[in-house]
């Protein structure tokens, strides 16, 4: 079911920029569509958070509002599972669009910066059990984590992203609409599963300056503990 969204703050991206940067950046996943009349402002939210270095903002469009008009051109059903997976472990009684998962761990509307602010911060101030580094070489990028306490087995996951797209809704509850999407994953891949100790290395073929996302998430709670990006 959708959860109609509240408000846009004035001033919000003074707001949200007063979160200082740190080694591990927060990872923001917002599940929206071009089907959603509530989507609009925190896909917008989400275009400021782009331009962060503390953030790491992906939008991750789903399928369960085509049927209403408008097939939204960067819908993946796996999206969808994956947004019904944080559902599960996080005992969340319904999904629904706009919603914003901050490492993997606590959702909100995605249209309420003031909450969303607060979680970020809350991430932000959190110690951080891996070191993650990712570089790039060539056609591929080379991802290193290296454990600094106890940490449960995780998966590594690589997402390639469009930085910035504009769609015309011609359908649904959107019409006659120009849209800028931005940071919308495209694919999105569990290249390993690590089992959480000592250092981990590995190398994935990506085409030879895509964006790429990182992720260190543990399966069995949704935690991300930890991302990088190369842009």
């Amino acid at each position: 079911m959708r959860r109609v969204a509240g408000y846009m703050a004035a001033g919000w991206f003074a707001l949200a920029g007063a979160v200082a940067a740190q080694d591990s950046p927060v990872v923001v996943e917002l599940f929206t569509s071009q089907g959603c009349s509530s989507c609009p402002a925190a896909d917008d939210i989400l275009a400021e958070l782009s331009d962060r270095d503390d953030v790491i903002a992906l939008a991750l469009h789903v399928d369960y509002w085509d049927y209403i008009g408008w097939k939204d051109v960067f819908a993946k059903h796996a999206f969808t599972r994956r947004q019904k997976a944080y559902a599960r472990t996080g005992g969340w009684k319904m999904i629904y669009t706009p919603q914003m998962v901050v490492n993997g761990v606590d959702d909100v509307v995605g249209s309420r910066p003031m909450k969303l602010t607060k979680l970020i911060s809350k991430h932000a101030a959190m110690p951080s059990h891996v070191d993650l580094d990712v570089s790039r070489n060539g056609d591929s990028i080379n991802i290193r984590a290296e454990a600094r306490g106890g940490l449960r087995p995780c998966d590594i996951h690589v997402v390639r992203y469009l930085p910035q797209e504009q769609v015309m809704i011609a359908k649904g509850e959107n019409a006659g609409r120009t849209l800028t999407y931005t940071n919308i994953a495209n694919s999105w891949d569990v290249v390993a599963r690590w089992d959480g100790r000592g250092v981990y290395e590995g190398n994935v073929q990506v085409n030879e300056g895509e964006p790429v996302v990182v992720l260190v998430q543990d399966p069995v709670d949704g935690h991300i503990v930890a991302a990088a990006r190369l842009r």
